[in-house]
C-alpha cells in the first residue's frame, strides 16, 4: 500500500520500523532546526525597523512556521507526545509556514514590479488561498488524524494535494512575475554596470532554484510518497526562506551599486525598512 493510501496516522505508525526513514527524519528534522534558528538570530540584526511586511512574514515563517512544522511530524513518527501535541504543531507549522512564503514573495514583489494591478491581483490570490485551501485541509488533517474513516481519509488526500499543487502554483507564479521584471530591469539597465547586472543575475538563480523545490515537492506526492514529502516540506521551506535571506542581502548590494535607478530602488528598500 503506497502513502496516498493511507491516512496520516497511519502513515507514521508504519513508517516507525523503518530505521532508514527514521535516520532521514532525525536529518531533515536537524537542518530545518538549525535554519530556523539561525534565521530568527539574523533577520532581527538585518533589519533596521521592524514594521515591515517582509520582516514579519520572513520572521514569522521561519520561527512560527518551520520550527513547530518540523517538530509536529517528528513528535508523530517517534510517538514522543500525545497525538493532540503532534497535530497542533503540525497544523500551526503548515500555517504559518507555507503561505507565509507566499507572503514572502509578495511582499518583495513591488520592488521590481510597478504594476499595480498585477500586485493587487496576488494579493486576492493570497487572501483567497487562506480561507479556499488552509481552512478546508487543517479540517480535514484533524479528522482524518482522528477519525481515520475512508471519507474522511479520501478528503484528506485529496486536500492535500491540491493545497500542495496551489501553493507551488501560486509561489511559481509570483517568482515568474519577478524573474520577468528582473529581466526587464536588466534590459533596461545601463550595459556597463556589471556589478548591477551580477546581482540581478543571482536574484534570478535563486527563483529559479525555489520554483525547482516546488516542482520537487509536487512530484513527490503525485508519486505516492506522501509521507517523504511531508518530512522534507520544512526543510525545503526552510531552505527557501535561507535563500530569501540571501536575497534581501542583494537587494541591500542592488541599491547601494550605482545605476540609473539608483534613487528610485533606494527609497523602496529603505520604506521596507532594510538596512
Amino acid at each position: 500500500m503506497s502513502d496516498a493510501e493511507k491516512g496520516p496516522t497511519a502513515i507514521f505508525q508504519v513508517g516507525s520500523s523503518n530505521q532508514a526513514l527514521g535516520i532521514s527524519v532525525v536529518t531533515f528534522m536537524s537542518i530545518a532546526l538549525y535554519n530556523a534558528v539561525e534565521l530568527a538570530v539574523l533577520i532581527p540584526l538585518s533589519f533596521r525597523r521592524y514594521r515591515s511586511l517582509y520582516f514579519w512574514a520572513l520572521l514569522t515563517s521561519s520561527t512560527v512556521g518551520v520550527i513547530p512544522a518540523t517538530l509536529g511530524p517528528t513528535f508523530q513518527y517517534f510517538s514522543m507526545t500525545p497525538l493532540w501535541l503532534a497535530v497542533l504543531l503540525s497544523n500551526l507549522g503548515f500555517v504559518m509556514m507555507v503561505p507565509n512564503q507566499s507572503i514572502v514573495l509578495y511582499s518583495r514583489l513591488h520592488l521590481v514590479s510597478q504594476n499595480l494591478r498585477l500586485l493587487r491581483f496576488v494579493r486576492w490570490l493570497i487572501i483567497l488561498s487562506i480561507f479556499a485551501i488552509i481552512i478546508p485541509t487543517v479540517i480535514l488533517n484533524v479528522g482524518s488524524s482522528y477519525v481515520p474513516t475512508t471519507r474522511w481519509v479520501r478528503g484528506f488526500q485529496v486536500m492535500e494535494r491540491t493545497q500542495l499543487t496551489w501553493f507551488s502554483t501560486q509561489e511559481t507564479l509570483i517568482s515568474t512575475i519577478y524573474i520577468y521584471d528582473t529581466i526587464r530591469i536588466i534590459r533596461l539597465g545601463p550595459s556597463g554596470d556589471k556589478r548591477r547586472h551580477k546581482i540581478l543575475y543571482e536574484l534570478l538563480a535563486v527563483n529559479v532554484i525555489a520554483i525547482a523545490m516546488d516542482i520537487a515537492l509536487v512530484a513527490l506526492e503525485y508519486l505516492g510518497f506522501y509521507f517523504t514529502q511531508v518530512i522534507l516540506k520544512a526543510m525545503v521551506y526552510s531552505i527557501k526562506l535561507k535563500l530569501e535571506f540571501a536575497v534581501l542581502g542583494m537587494l541591500v548590494s542592488l541599491v547601494n551599486a550605482r545605476g540609473s535607478q539608483q534613487v528610485n530602488w533606494q527609497a523602496e528598500c529603505t520604506s521596507s525598512g532594510y538596512s
